[in-house]
């Protein structure tokens, strides 16, 4: 699916999933606080996790054909990874 975009919708894609991320980042940081990785760390895991989860999907040979299934493939890898990074930093912190 991300193969198929032109430079244009790629470059709205990213822009529209960066100011979603970065809006929900922010609410996250108010909960989360110093355990978190602050607004534009969370924002860069959601983004990168966003479209890797895409790629990853894809390249397992999976067809994203409805815009529904890349973002329900997105979100989920995009919280998967933020879940992971924020445990993996949870557990260094208090050894």
């Amino acid at each position: 699916m991300i193969w198929n975009l032109s430079f244009g919708w790629l470059f709205m894609a990213v822009g529209a999933v960066c100011i979603l991320s970065f809006i929900f980042a922010l609410a996250l940081n108010a909960i989360i606080g110093r355990d978190g990785f602050g607004p534009f760390g969370t924002m860069a895991v959601l983004t990168g996790g966003f479209f890797a989860s895409i790629y990853a999907v894809n390249a397992y040979g999976i067809s994203l054909r409805e815009v529904q299934e890349a973002a329900f493939a997105g979100l989920s890898g995009a919280f998967v990874i933020l879940l992971f990074l924020l445990l993996v930093k949870g557990v260094i912190r208090r050894i």
